[in-house]
């Protein structure tokens, strides 16, 4: 396999000029070119997913440690599948298990990690700035599956190369994301990447679920969700994030559905070839109803999946080119 296409490659420095951060801990920051140069990286894989025989040995020799603090079959699955079809030794950490419970800091597991000298390190965490303590303990790189509130780059790195491959470009696409934006880590990383991109983004929520500072993020803000899905692109829909919430937000599940879910009716108020996506896992019949989330040819929710695979081969392929000592990366 190959890195990005000779066409592609032009739009980008040479060698680790193009990504020369250490790990990827968030979307903050990142030039457009450097997300565009992730998501291009990212195709090779696609292609590589979808045929009989779905290894190389980019990979072989290094050890890569998913250190999960944080439940979430989903994510752990698809880094520890990336991980293995690069050809590194995978190990899922689990943190049940592990001292943490018998009371060992965020630090001493970090210069534990680094003590076993993994070549690369995925962290997820329930609370906001632990990836980045973590990734300033250890002489690897760092990848952030999620932690609080903060960020979830290769979540939003996916759905970009979700909506780049099936609208070809992003400069005035307009894309909606509804649900719970305050809580959600998701929707910052999206609204990162795809405003960096040059898409115009619209968040809708409820009051109590929207962030009081939000159009700081360059996005237009809706309460009502028919208002915000005219004419959009991309319908990006999020569910209530129940664990994170202390006291009342929303009235009740049903109230809900009626204000904010996504129906087959509503979506008709979207343009005619929007496409409907959700980061998972979904509760139908409270943010988005069965028959859209199954929506044949509009409903790009198991594309999504396929491509955090791609993705996340593409993220940790590129971070361990130093460690590997690719030409123009040392």
């Amino acid at each position: 396999m190959t890195s990005a296409n000779s066409s592609s490659r032009s739009r980008y420095p040479a060698g680790s000029l193009a990504f020369p951060h250490r790990g990827l801990l968030g979307l903050a920051g990142l030039a457009p070119h450097e997300i565009l140069f992730l998501l291009d990286e990212a195709e090779q894989w696609v292609e590589l997913n979808r045929q009989p025989t779905k290894r190389v040995d980019h990979l072989r020799g290094l050890t890569i440690i998913n250190a999960f603090y944080e439940n979430s079959t989903r994510t752990l699955l698809s880094f520890e599948i990336a991980g293995k079809r690069l050809g590194a030794d995978v190990v899922n950490m689990s943190v049940g298990q592990s001292s943490v419970k018998k009371g060992e800091t965020l630090i001493d597991t970090a210069m534990t990690l680094n003590a076993m000298r993994a070549d690369a390190i995925v962290i997820r965490h329930a609370s906001s700035g632990a990836v980045r303590l973590i990734a300033e303990k250890v002489d690897c790189p760092v990848l952030n599956a999620g932690d609080g509130q903060h960020e979830h780059p290769t979540q939003g790195l996916l759905d970009a190369l979700t909506i780049k491959r099936a609208k070809g470009e992003f400069v005035g696409l307009k894309v909606v994301i509804c649900g719970d934006i305050l809580h959600s880590r998701v929707a910052r990383s999206n609204i990162l990447a795809l405003t960096a991109l040059g898409a115009d983004v619209r968040v809708c929520a409820p009051p109590a679920l929207m962030p009081a500072d939000i159009e700081r993020m360059r996005v237009t803000p809706y309460h009502d969700f028919d208002a915000a899905l005219k004419d959009a692109d991309v319908v990006m829909m999020l569910r209530l994030q129940n664990e994170r919430m202390t006291g009342q937000f929303i009235p009740s599940p049903r109230e809900y559905r009626h204000l904010y879910g996504l129906s087959v009716d509503r979506l008709a108020r979207a343009a005619g070839d929007a496409i409907v996506m959700h980061p998972g896992p979904m509760n139908r019949g409270v943010e988005i109803d069965s028959n859209v989330a199954d929506l044949p040819g509009r409903s790009l929710i198991t594309t999504q999946v396929e491509m955090g695979v791609a993705m996340r081969m593409a993220c940790l392929e590129v971070l361990t080119r130093k460690a590997r000592k690719l030409e123009g990366w040392q």
